[in-house]
Order: structure tokens, then sequence, then C-alpha cells
């Protein structure tokens, strides 16, 4: 079992920048992908962006250049550097962490881009 705890998110301006992160807890999270997605209301939950345990990363095109993930593992923690935010890039956003055919979630952290 593995617990995932979202932090950082809130009200930013556009082209400001926020910093998510996801403490992880529960098992071996190197061996975990470990990933943010988010869900704006009334669309589906997407991909941002995934990271495997040795730090090969994938990001969605809308996100690519202006968002960085990164993990550190000895302290089992997930991080998502938002640069250059805009209106559409707000969302409720979760932590991942996929192995196999096991999946766990966070509860997500809103963040909310406006002037």
């Amino acid at each position: 079992q593995v617990q995932l705890v979202e932090s950082g998110g809130g009200l930013v301006q556009p082209g400001g920048s926020l910093r998510l992160s996801c403490a992880a807890s529960g098992s071996i999270l190197v061996l975990y992908v470990m990933g943010w997605y988010r869900q704006a209301p009334g669309k589906q939950r997407e991909l941002v962006a995934t990271i495997t345990g040795a730090g090969s990363t994938n990001y969605a095109d809308s996100v690519k250049g202006r968002f960085t993930i990164s993990r550190d593992n000895p302290n089992d923690t997930v991080y998502l550097q938002m640069n250059s935010l805009k209106p559409e890039d707000t969302a409720v956003y979760y932590c991942n962490a996929h192995l196999l055919q096991n999946e766990y979630w966070g509860q997500g952290t809103q963040v909310t881009v406006s002037s």
C-alpha cells in the first residue's frame, strides 16, 4: 500500500510559478513510476508528466518547456515545478504511483491561474 499526499497548490497569476510536492510512503518508491495528472472542471483527468525511478521523464505536449518533474528518491518525494502558468493550467493536480498492476492516487491539490 502506498500513501500519497500532495501540497503546494494555490492561486497564481498568469505567467507565475508554483511548485507542487508529493510525499509518498508505504513502499519502495524508487520502483514506482511517479506521475502528475490533472483534471479541470468538466474534463477528463489527463497526464501532465511522469518520471521513472531512474529519472526518465515524459511530458504532455501542453506543458513541455514550462513544467519540470523531479523526484527525491531517498526522501520519497516527487515535485512538479510549474513555470509560465496559463489560465488553462487551472485544475486539480493529482500525484500518481504506478508499478505493474498496482496504482495509487493522492487526494489532489487545486491550482488556479487567474488575474
